[in-house]
């Protein structure tokens, strides 16, 4: 007998096996109980969360021998059939492959045909944003209209690819990612009726690996039964997966909140030589700032952060060697990490630079934060704002100094430069901003509206004092800062005004090179 892969064994057989769509499966079980079934039903969501299986269970549901019923019987011809996809009541369609028009004028004539077994003729049309617009004009009417016996079910992950009109003639239903709990405790049960050895800490790696798809899950646990011999462990399901484990990312972390940019870089280095894509490990990096955020201001809610509880202890104790503000600088820093990475060949130079930049700033802001109080940093330096002035000057009425645009534009690097040295985070903020009007003694900072964060952050009072006393000592005048939010802004032409390019240029001896 050929085996057959968990994805489909364990694909749901009734409304009860529904795994994380209650919402559905009560509006159907509604449905089907006073008799108000739409003919036309339009399932959407991401893929592998039970649609195509909910359209079957549907069909059963209206076929089986005692149908309509909320409890198909899985015993008679019809039901069976469905169950092996060979039911002539029960077609299924690819959309991506019978897209055009005469598919479907043939599809629109075989609506006509009465059902052979069962009391209804059930359309499933999977992918159905494939089909061409002519396919689906020449499908309106009938669908309008269809025969009392025809219900129609189209599936598709890309519902704002179909056409308004052809939505506007089904009921929708929108199926939702299923979380990692449930696709825990759905894998756990698969392992303890398959009689499978396997570490728990596997089954939530598999789950966080399938992005909200049940069927990527089992079909990636299948995998890790073929790869290991014995016990499943994590190692087999890091290996398999290309993950970077959980304990890793949270010893990064405690390196940058330890202030050790060394043994972070060396970590960094340990996980890219075993193997691991500097891409994948970006990418859980940032999931892993993410979920310091939610655990944090969600005092570790398991459900909010979507982990195990065991997991969300971890992170909520973590998170506290942390404020917000320096999390979301983090957050910033790995995504600007992500978009340079798009840029360069070497994913690997820019991951470097930035995990030598959290640790070490880290350091950096926590030394220099005495400096406002007028202690001295780490380099023996003391802020300005203690430097004394002769008695004489301060006697001497301020001048009033005229200050250009071009001349602010001309500082607002070395503005930038001279913050990171103060407070980091003010400095990565306020380096996505561009100054853009000055008007007397008030100098107006813009953003693009994807930057609304750090234009929150900028206008706090302790962080414009400071923008505006960086601004006022390299600028020579007395000025103030006003941020706004703009639609679009114009690229900057020079790359090298941006603070972390020019530390990748001064560090590896780079250029700009302008694209033609």
């Amino acid at each position: 007998m050929s085996y057959t892969v968990f994805a489909l064994k364990w694909r749901p057989q009734d409304f009860e096996s529904i795994i994380g769509q209650d919402h559905i499966v009560g509006t159907l079980k509604n449905a089907i109980g006073r008799d108000r079934l739409a003919h036309a039903y339009l399932f959407a969501g991401p893929r592998g969360v039970g649609k195509t299986s909910t359209a079957r269970i549907l069909a059963k549901a209206l076929n089986c021998k005692e149908g309509p019923t909320l409890k198909p019987c899985q015993k008679c011809s019809s039901c069976l059939e469905i169950n092996q996809g060979r039911s002539l009541d029960v077609i299924e369609i690819d959309g991506a492959s019978n897209r055009g028009i005469d598919e479907i004028r043939a599809l629109r004539e075989n609506v006509k045909f009465s059902p052979t077994q069962g009391k209804y003729k059930v359309y499933i049309i999977d992918e159905v944003h494939q089909i061409t617009p002519d396919g689906f004009n020449a499908l309106l009417k009938t669908l309008e209209e269809p025969p009392a016996f025809v219900k129609f079910i189209f599936a598709t992950t890309h519902p704002q690819k179909v056409m308004p009109t052809i939505i506007s003639r089904c009921q929708r239903m929108d199926f939702r990612r299923i979380t990692v709990i449930e696709i825990i405790a759905q894998l756990e049960k698969i392992v303890r009726q398959e009689n499978i050895v396997v570490d728990k800490e596997v089954l939530a790696a598999v789950a966080r690996s399938s992005d909200g798809s049940l069927r990527d899950a089992e079909s990636v646990l299948d995998q890790l039964v073929s790869f290991s011999q014995e016990n499943i462990s994590l190692k087999d399901a890091i290996s398999v997966l290309g993950m970077v484990e959980q304990d890793v990312l949270f010893a990064l972390t405690d390196q940058i909140i330890q202030k050790d940019p060394g043994a972070a870089l060396k970590l960094f280095n340990e996980i890219v030589d075993d193997g691991k894509d500097p891409g994948v490990f970006l990418v859980n990096l940032i999931e892993h700032f993410r979920n310091l955020m939610v655990a944090k201001v969600s005092q570790g809610d398991a459900k909010l952060v979507d982990l195990p509880q065991e997991i969300c202890d971890r992170l909520f104790k973590q998170s506290q060697s942390m404020n917000l503000e320096e999390i979301f600088t983090a957050f910033n820093i790995l995504i600007a990490t992500q978009e340079m990475t798009k840029r360069l060949d070497s994913q690997r130079i820019p991951l470097e630079i930035s995990l030598v930049r959290l640790a070490h700033n880290r350091l950096e802001s926590r030394g220099l934060a005495a400096e406002s109080k007028g202690q001295p940093n780490l380099s023996g330096a003391v802020h300005p704002k203690t430097t004394s002035l002769p008695s004489e000057q301060k006697e001497q009425p301020e001048q009033a100094v005229s200050v250009s645009l071009e001349s602010v534009k001309e500082a607002w690097s070395g503005i930038v430069n001279n913050l990171s040295k103060i407070k980091m985070s003010v400095s990565t903020y306020l380096s996505e901003g561009e100054p853009t009007k000055v008007q007397g003694d008030l100098i107006t900072v813009a953003f693009p509206k994807s930057c609304s964060l750090h234009k929150e952050s900028l206008d706090r009072k302790e962080n414009k004092a400071m923008v505006e006393k960086a601004v006022s000592e390299l600028c020579n005048a007395d000025l103030r800062v006003n941020f706004i939010l703009v639609a679009q802004m114009q690229q900057d032409t020079d790359a090298r005004s941006n603070p972390f390019i020019k530390s990748a240029l001064e560090m590896f001896g780079g250029r700009v090179v302008k694209e033609s």
